[in-house]
């Protein structure tokens, strides 16, 4: 009997949190902290789908599209919501955008050309950077979810700065204080999207010169 790859448990984790994201859009415009949590939550559960799929050999290339698209759509929907409380930043927010899309498209078709599972799968002649932030689940769920910790607290940030803190005699709302820590690492890991993005399209445009040589 063949296997039923749509209910294997990490795919099932990836439609919770397709759920999650949708519920915390609804409640983006009125409501942050049902908002911030639900969105959260759809972010953590993406750290318990590849353990899923790891440890029930349910790994598939149906499951590595459907998180990388569930991630990206998301981190968008909350750019898009960025831009309406900041105007001002709308062209950054924009410029984040096209390339997180466009470094992580470029990437996975990258790596399915090569005939690799997903695109988390790098060679060992890739950038050092990009290999450590793939090879390392450490320091890929530090870049992740400081990105995205970042852009949720500016997101809270709209409404109010948070409880109140003093920091070497510096009261600070917690949100601020959070949106300061995670600044670097977004700042980073939207570098190495840059990286990526390069890369992959270095990638495939050897991939003509190969094809087209063979074909003279």
């Amino acid at each position: 009997m063949a296997e039923n790859v749509y209910l294997f448990v990490p795919n099932l984790i990836g439609y919770a949190r397709i759920i999650l994201a949708f519920a915390s859009f609804y409640y983006m415009p009125t409501s942050p902290y049902v908002a911030g949590f639900l969105y959260l939550m759809s972010g953590f559960l993406d750290a318990l789908d590849g353990h899923a799929a790891r440890a029930l050999n349910q790994a598939s290339k149906y499951g590595a599209v459907l998180d990388m698209l569930t991630d990206r759509c998301a981190t968008l929907c909350l750019l898009m919501t960025l831009s309406l409380f900041y105007p001002p930043w709308t062209i950054v927010f924009q410029f984040l955008v096209s390339l997180d899309i466009t470094s992580h498209w470029a990437q996975m078709y990258s790596s399915m050309m090569k005939g690799k599972l997903s695109h988390k799968s790098v060679e060992e002649t890739a950038n050092p950077f990009l290999k450590l932030y793939y090879t390392s689940r450490v320091v890929l769920f530090i870049m992740c979810a400081g990105n995205e910790l970042f852009f949720a607290m500016l997101y809270m940030i709209h409404f109010e700065p948070g409880p109140t803190i003093n920091i070497f005699s510096t009261r600070l709302g917690l949100w601020q204080l959070l949106a300061g820590i995670c600044f670097p690492i977004s700042f980073i890991k939207n570098l190495i999207n840059l990286v990526q993005m390069i890369g992959a399209f270095q990638a495939i445009a050897n991939s003509d010169v190969l094809e087209r040589q063979k074909k003279k």
